[in-house]
Order: C-alpha cells, then structure tokens, then sequence
C-alpha cells in the first residue's frame, strides 16, 4: 500500500496525503487534484477501490502501427497535446514486430477503463484482417475515432487525407514534367486508402489494367523490390503510398543505374519528417497531420461528452510539396 502511495502521489505531482484523501473518498480535494490521481492511478495500472470502479478514466488510448515511419510520431505529438489541453490523459500504444497486437491493446485499454480511443493505420484499414477487437469497443459504447480510411462497416467517426486528390496532384505534377509512363507502389490488396490511389489512378490516367502497379508491405526493402520491377518495365516516374515507400523506390532505381530525378522521377506521400533530407529531397504529398490530428480528438472529445457521433468522414485536402526527386522525363 506504502508503495501504491508512493508512486501514484509521484505520477500525480500530489502529495500522499492527498492520494490517501481521494483513496478513502473524503472531502477536501479539488475535482481537478481528484482527477489527476485516479487519472495516475490507472495509468499506473493499479485498481482502483471498489467504490470508484464505476467512473471511467479521463485516459484515452492512442494506438498506432510503429513508430520507425516518422508521419506517425508526428501525428501522436499533436494527438497527445490536444488531449492534455481537453483535460485528459494519453496513453500512447505502438505496435512492434512480435510485441503486443492491436487486439491486446484493446483489452488493456478496456481493462483500464479509458474514455476512448483513437486509431491510426489499424487493422481497420485492412479489409482482409480480423476486425472483432473494434466491435468489442462498439459492444461497451465506446468513444472510437479512425484516422484515415477504413473499412465501411465499423460505423466509427473518421479523419481522412483526400486519396483522391492526393493522386491527382502526384499525377498532375508528373504529366506536367512530361512523363507518360508512370507507376504507382501502394500497399497490401486489401488496404483501403491504397485502393482509393488506385481508383483515382485509374480515374486520372485511364488505366484498362494494373501493369503499371506494384504492391509491397510499408518497408523500404519491400518498396525496393516493387519498384524494381516498374523501372525495369520503362517507368519514369514513380508515385508511391508513403513516403518510407518512395524512399525504397529511389533505392530501387540507383540499384539499377538510375539517376534520380534525371532518369526515374519519384513522388512520396506523408511529408514526414526529414524528407527535406533526403538525396534528393524529396517531392511528397502532405497530410495536413496538424489538422487532422486536433479533428479526431475534437471528434472523440464530443462523443465523450455525449454531444452525439458523427458518423461522416472527414475529407482533408492535402499539399503537393515538389522538391528535387522529380524532374522532366528523360528526353524532354
């Protein structure tokens, strides 16, 4: 007990006095001192006495895929910050090779009473995958915010980057130069924003058939491999689904003498950080992570509330960056 004290009145920033205070339910403690230690005390992942079970934490779950593709650091500072300004507690989940699944995730979650949670590049994004861990967030009614684009069945608020858009200006930029052979590196069959760049592919450059498609995990190994074949089929320019991918399809052309931008001309997707780095820099599609970010804690915040849910996607309109990974085709 001594110990429990000891580290909930530290995470807290209270004394232990007062932890012993909220404990036992007396009177004599702001609601905000009282919030910040059962706040503590879940995040500690102590239980908590029985006659405060019933209130659920001011913790909210943010559950990402990794952290190596630097677009989701990114996106987890500006979720994180909003929370703390709404009053409420993050707690960051990433996924790792091996490590804790998503599907384990959500149950510590549970367990641990958060008020919501927001997603980002899940399971949800995978038509294929198994999606029963979100229904049992759906079965207790719990506030859940999706960035990006997801199966259309779960029925949860989502904050999207506009696909569609974001294709046609890598596309645009790309006929402007003067290419007309041009490829795309996207992610698994199933994941649905690649299928959204596809459909608007086709849309745009009038596509009969996939010849001009490769698919690859999100690893710059696996995108090298995928744009190998591209180059050695006579592309010139190479639109890719994230940024990590673009990178692996620069590795890709240099592997096979080509020059970048000179010979082969690649657009990423993300703006993460350091492509400003890169060599060459690299020309990239931005998501408005700012944004978007403080739209899905403004989302899940109104659930929380009971203010209703608003079951429409958020489309947010992206921003072409150019820099020095495209140039005019060959020849031009």
């Amino acid at each position: 007990m001594t110990k429990r004290l000891t580290e909930v009145a530290k995470k807290a920033g209270v004394s232990e006095a007062t932890v012993s205070r909220v404990l036992n339910g007396r009177d004599g403690v702001s609601e905000a001192t009282r919030t910040a230690v059962l706040t503590a005390l879940d995040v500690l992942g102590y239980e908590r006495p029985t006659k405060l079970r019933g209130e659920r934490a001011r913790l909210v779950g943010l559950v990402l895929p990794e952290l190596q593709n630097p677009i989701f650091p990114a996106l987890a500072e500006v979720v994180t910050g909003s929370l703390a300004q709404r009053g409420f507690t993050p707690a960051l989940c990433a996924r790792t090779i091996g490590g804790v699944s998503e599907m384990d995730y959500v149950e510590m979650l549970l367990d641990h009473q958060v008020s919501g949670v927001i997603f980002a590049g899940g399971s949800y994004a995978l038509a294929d995958a198994r999606h029963d861990h979100y229904r049992r967030l759906t079965d207790r009614g719990l506030p859940v915010v999706l960035v990006n684009a997801g199966v259309d069945e779960l029925g949860f608020p989502r904050v999207s980057t506009d696909d569609a858009v974001a294709v046609e200006q890598a596309y645009g930029h790309l006929r402007s130069l003067g290419h007309d052979r041009i490829g795309m590196v996207l992610g698994p069959e199933g994941h649905v924003p690649s299928r959204r760049k596809l459909n608007a592919m086709i849309q745009a450059a009038g596509w009969t058939d996939d010849e001009f498609v490769e698919r690859s995990s999100f690893s710059m190994e696996g995108a090298r491999v995928a744009a190998t074949k591209l180059v050695e089929r006579g592309v010139t320019g190479i639109i890719c689904a994230s940024d990590v991918l673009a990178l692996g399809a620069i590795r890709a052309a240099r592997r096979l003498g080509r020059a970048v931008p000179a010979d082969v001309s690649v657009v990423g997707f993300d703006d993460s950080a350091f492509m400003t780095c890169t060599d060459p820099p690299l020309t990239t599609v931005r998501q408005p992570i700012e944004t978007m970010g403080q739209a899905a804690v403004d989302l899940l915040v109104t659930q929380i509330e009971g203010a209703g849910v608003l079951h429409d996607e958020l489309l947010f309109e992206p921003e072409l960056v150019v820099r020095g990974s495209t140039a005019p085709a060959p020849g031009r």
